[in-house]
């Protein structure tokens, strides 16, 4: 029978004391990583809850006052907030405005919806001036939330100092253009009983496509660019570059914020945040008091894929696309640096500047 050799034995058992070492350290690191890590979860949770006291204790404070005005002396002002929110047609605007509705009252401002004849997006010279004197005078109704189906329109060219803050909302084209179809025969469920323009008329979206008529055209999706372009001729002109390129340029130094309808709860999310004189619980409202599914439109069909692919190769869906995906990617770009949401709840991002070297002391 033959032996090991002393030295191979030790050898042995000293890689097995090895192994069962490493073993044990692992198991150990590991046990303290999960403390850590649950250790961690805590903390934000208690950060996040503080942050969320912070907000409210800040907004009560606001909303004991009603005004705005310097800690240190300085003759308080009315808030004459003005916020237009010139919503694009079945982008789940009516969902978000039941929100501002319903808060009014406990927020202090006051809600006005834009009426224009015959639901034109845009207006005359002279209507635009008088609105733009109506919004900005109207100091009885500040601070004001105003809404309707108006296209963009620039303040500054008419000469006022104050200028709203705009907000908006989009939705992906084709979406938003299979909604409206079926909207004008159907209805929704917000008042299911009012007959709509082509009720009756039971075609689908897809066999208007398949019979080219011009209610599925192409050139139907033409509303989100314009919207945001404004009230120039070359905005409504189907498939201009311009209008997109201008379109663009209003949203990034216009618009307060824009959100897409497929995150409409981050979209409000963000909004109470930095906006909490008029958003202040919205978020929570919007989440439990059913403003989420408020209206939706009555026996909506899928389109085909054939259908899809017809209006994806058409110029004017890969420009309206293109305009949804630069809004989608400057929402995201806001929401990161502004909104977390753990356990449920919305917590703002941490304040990111201070000021210090003041002088004279």
């Amino acid at each position: 029978m033959a032996f090991l050799p002393y030295r191979a034995v030790m050898q042995t058992r000293y890689q097995l004391l090895i192994g069962i070492l490493v073993l044990t350290t692992l198991f150990y690191l590991e046990s303290q990583i999960q403390r850590l890590e649950l250790s961690l979860t805590k903390l934000e949770r208690a950060i996040a809850q503080t942050q969320i006291d912070n907000l409210n204790n800040a907004w009560n404070d606001h909303a004991s006052r009603h005004l705005v005005g310097d800690k240190d002396g300085d003759e308080p002002k009315k808030d004459d907030t003005i916020v237009i929110y010139n919503r694009v047609p079945k982008t789940a605007s009516t969902s978000f405005v039941g929100v501002a509705y319903d808060l009014c009252t406990q927020n202090g401002f006051n809600v006005l919806h834009l009426n224009t004849t015959r639901n034109s997006h845009v207006m005359s010279l002279t209507d635009q001036s008088r609105f733009v004197q109506n919004v900005t005078s109207w100091n009885a109704k500040k601070p004001a939330f105003y809404h309707g189906h108006l296209a963009f329109l620039d303040f500054s060219r008419f000469g006022v100092t104050q200028k709203p803050l705009y907000i908006n909302i989009i939705r992906k084209p084709l979406d938003r253009l299979v909604s409206y179809y079926y909207f004008l025969r159907y209805g929704d469920d917000f008042r299911p009983h009012l007959k709509r323009r082509r009720s009756g008329d039971s075609q689908t979206f897809d066999d208007c496509v398949t019979k080219e008529e011009i209610e599925c055209q192409p050139e139907r999706l033409w509303l989100q660019v314009p919207f945001f372009c404004g009230h120039s001729q070359e905005c409504w002109r189907p498939g201009s570059k311009w209008a997109l390129e201008q379109a663009k340029r209003n949203l990034v130094e216009q618009y307060f914020l824009v959100g897409v309808t497929e995150q409409l709860d981050e979209f409000v999310a963000v909004l109470e945040i930095s906006l909490p004189s008029m958003f202040h619980g919205s978020f929570e409202r919007f989440q439990t008091g059913g403003k989420s599914h408020l209206r939706k439109t009555s026996n909506k069909q899928t389109p085909s894929d054939k259908t899809i692919a017809k209006f994806q190769e058409s110029e004017i869906w890969q420009m309206e696309n293109e305009f949804y995906e630069f809004a989608l990617e400057q929402f995201e770009h806001v929401k990161r640096r502004t909104i977390k949401i753990i356990d449920g709840k919305l917590v703002p991002v941490p304040q990111q500047f201070m000021y210090e070297k003041i002088r004279p002391r």
